[in-house]
C-alpha cells in the first residue's frame, strides 16, 4: 500500500498535488511520501515485536538524509555498505550502536573510520577481510564485534543480479570455512566474533527461501553451541519484495508468522535489514513528455528523464507502472516510453499501453523509491535530479537539483 492516489483526476502524494510540486520544482524529480515511508517501517516493527529486533534500514536502497532521519526518529538502525553511507547515517543522527557494516570490499580507511565511530558490528564477508579488521583494530588498540556473513547456498527466485545467497556469487562465507573460523577465532585477538549474518537476495516475494536459509543457519548455530562457541547476534538481512506489477508479496505480518517461531528458539538478538520494503513504494519518479514520435512501426513517448536518473528498467528489465499525472480519457495506445540518453537501453517501458499523451504532460513512474536516485549518474553530462518529500499537504525539497557547476566541480583543464 502507498499514499499516491488520484483525486478529482489528479495524482496526489498524500494531500499534495503532484502537478503543483512539478510546477515549483521542475522536472524530472523524485517524490517521497513520509506517511508511506514511516507506515512501512512500523508494519515491520509491529510484526516482529515479539523479538524486539534491531531493524537496520538498508541505506543502499535510498540514502536521502531526510528519508534516513525520518526512520532514525522511529528507532531504526542503519545497514551501511560504505564510508559515505556511514557518514550520512551519522549526519542523520543514527546511533553508532545501531549501525551494522556489510560490503565485500571494505577498505582500510572504511574499517578504521567504522572502528573509530564505534559501530555495533561488522558483517564480515571473507577471511582476508576478518584478518584486516583484526589488524586495524589492534593498531587502534580497540576490540570490535563481528558477525560472519554465511552464504547458505539456497536458491532465491529473484533476478540473477539480485540473488546473493548462492556460492556462485561473491557474497559471504561458505559454511565449512565459517565453522573453521569460529573454531579458531582466538587468533583474532581484537575481534569478538559473536554473530551470524545472512542475506540471500532482494525482491523475494515468498517466505520459502527465507525460511530455508534461516533454518539452515539456525542448525549451524546449534552445532557451534554444541562445541561451546557463543553466539549473540543473528542478522537475517532483508530482501522482502514489493508490488511493482502483479506480484503478490507476503506482508510483514505473514513473513513474521513464518520466521518468528524459528528465531525465538535461537534466543539470539535479531537484526533485520529491510530497504526496498520500507521505501520502494514510498517514492515515484516524475518526468515530462518532450515529444511523441511515430516512425510508422512504433510510437515513442520521449520524456525528459533518462536511464541516468532511473536505471532499473535497463539494468534489471524491471517493470514500473507508468501513469499520467492528470487522468485522460480515450483509447490507450501502445508505445515505448524512452528518455533522451544516447543509448538504446534508455527506456522506462516497451510496448506499454498508455492513455494518449502530448508534449508537456507529466508522467509518474511508480514504485521508484528504492534503488532510484541512489543509482543515478551524470552520464551524458546530465545533472542529477531533485528529491522532494511530502508530509500531509506540505512538500519540501530534500535534495536540490544539481547545477552545471556541480558537474564540473573538481575538473581541471591542464596544459603540458
Amino acid at each position: 500500500m502507498h499514499d499516491f492516489h488520484f483525486k478529482n483526476g489528479e495524482l496526489c502524494c498524500e494531500n499534495a498535488k503532484v502537478s503543483a510540486i512539478a510546477q515549483r520544482v521542475g522536472t524530472p524529480f523524485y517524490l517521497y511520501s513520509y506517511k508511506t515511508l514511516t507506515d512501512h517501517f512500523l508494519k515491520i516493527q509491529r510484526a516482529f515485536a515479539p523479538l524486539d529486533p534491531l531493524i537496520c534500514f538498508a541505506m543502499k536502497s535510498n540514502g536521502n538524509l531526510s528519508v534516513v532521519k525520518s526512520l532514525v526518529e522511529l528507532g531504526a538502525g542503519i545497514d551501511i555498505v560504505s564510508i559515505g553511507e556511514l557518514g550520512k547515517a551519522l549526519l542523520a543522527g543514527a546511533d553508532p550502536q545501531k549501525i551494522v557494516f556489510a560490503s565485500v570490499g571494505k577498505t582500510e580507511e572504511e574499517i578504521a573510520f567504522a572502528i573509530e565511530t564505534g559501530i555495533l558490528l561488522f558483517n564480515v564477508e571473507s577471511e582476508p577481510e576478518l584478518a584486516q579488521i583484526n589488524l586495524i583494530a589492534a593498531k587502534m588498540k580497540r576490540r570490535v564485534q563481528a558477525a560472519l556473513r554465511i552464504n547458505p547456498d539456497v536458491p532465491a527466485p529473484t533476478h540473477e543480479y539480485t540473488n546473493t545467497g548462492s556460492l556462485k556469487k561473491k557474497f559471504g562465507i561458505d559454511l565449512g570455512t565459517a565453522r573453521r573460523i569460529f573454531r579458531t577465532q582466538a587468533q583474532y585477538s581484537h575481534v569478538k566474533i559473536n554473530g551470524v549474518h545472512i542475506h540471500i537476495g532482494s525482491q523475494i516475494i515468498g517466505p520459502r527461501p527465507f525460511v530455508g536459509a534461516i533454518k539452515k543457519v539456525a542448525d549451524f548455530i546449534d552445532g557451534l553451541r554444541a562445541e561451546g562457541i557463543t553466539i549473540e547476534y543473528l542478522d537475517i538481512g532483508g530482501g522482502l519484495g514489493i508490488i511493482y506489477k502483479d506480484e503478490n508479496p507476503q506482508t510483514a505480518q505473514q513473513y513474521a508468522d513464518k520466521v518468528v517461531p524459528i528465531l525465538e528458539k535461537t534466543g539470539l538478538k535479531i537484526i533485520m535489514e529491510p530497504g526496498r520494503f520500507i521505501v520502494g513504494n514510498a517514492g515515484i519518479f516524475v518526468t515530462k513528455v518532450l515529444y511523441v514520435k511515430d516512425n510508422g512501426l512504433k510510437k515513442f513517448v520521449i520524456v525528459d528523464g533518462g536511464m541516468n536518473d532511473l536505471i532499473r528498467p535497463m539494468l534489471y528489465d524491471a517493470y514500473h507502472e507508468i501513469v499520467p499525472v492528470a487522468q485522460t480519457r480515450g483509447v490507450p495506445q501502445k508505445c515505448d516510453v524512452v528518455g533522451p540518453i544516447c543509448e538504446s537501453g534508455d527506456f522506462f517501458a516497451h510496448d506499454r499501453l498508455l492513455p494518449r499523451v502530448k508534449k508537456n504532460d507529466l508522467l509518474a513512474v511508480m514504485s521508484a523509491g528504492a534503488y532510484g536516485y541512489v543509482m543515478s549518474s551524470n552520464y551524458n553530462v546530465r545533472p542529477r535530479v531533485a528529491e522532494v518529500m511530502v508530509r500531509s499537504s506540505k512538500f519540501k525539497i530534500v535534495k536540490e537539483r544539481e547545477t552545471f557547476k556541480d558537474l564540473v566541480r573538481g575538473e581541471k583543464i591542464i596544459s603540458w
